[in-house]
């Protein structure tokens, strides 16, 4: 099962990643359900030089190991393109949320990494790759096949990379009919 598999690994190959399993990424996030269906989601699709470079510049030290990515998808969006609540409820990032899983499950089936970062810098990446001001950059999901090269990965990186990261239990997360009452497994 893909979820089960899926991991946000970082030790990258730089072999690059096939036309067809892109645009198998692509789909997935293209079918993956919105509010109302309005999709908000733009994803610029970074695999040329130019493009990678205008994005791995920007990346924190943090995230060096992303600069070994072959491919990258920058997921920009904005409210006024998706549903907005009467309770201020704001669905985009929730809509790109649900895009960013799929093409997560669909990598993986693929035998790819794709892992999504919040460390980078916005409004500088927002410039190099000719995002509009109104737009938010979401995430980023770097993606490629696993590597072996762990050289650029720090210790606490190298450690999340033997194993997959603890989860919570089940009743801290979720609850049974009413709030702080633990589903039991």
């Amino acid at each position: 099962m893909a979820v089960r598999e899926r991991r946000a690994r970082r030790a990258l190959d730089t072999k690059p990643v096939e036309r067809e399993k892109v645009d198998a990424m692509v789909e997935a996030m293209r079918l993956s359900a919105s509010c109302n269906n309005n999709q908000p989601w733009r994803v610029i699709v970074a695999r040329r030089a130019e493009s990678l470079a205008a994005i791995k510049t920007h990346l924190p030290k943090g995230n060096v190991w992303a600069t070994r990515s072959p491919l990258i998808f920058a997921v920009a969006a904005r409210p006024e393109d998706d549903c907005r609540q009467s309770d201020r409820r704001d669905y985009f990032m929730f809509s790109c949320g649900l895009a960013v899983g799929q093409l997560a499950l669909r990598a993986t089936e693929l035998g790819l990494i794709a892992h999504p970062i919040s460390g980078y810098d916005p409004i500088l990446i927002k410039q190099a790759l000719g995002i509009p001001d109104e737009y938010l950059l979401v995430t980023l999901i770097i993606c490629g096949y696993l590597g072996n090269d762990n050289s650029l990965l720090s210790e606490k990186q190298l450690l999340a990379e033997k194993e997959r990261p603890p989860r919570r239990e089940i009743g801290d997360s979720f609850f049974e009919g009413l709030w702080g009452l633990p589903l039991e497994p």
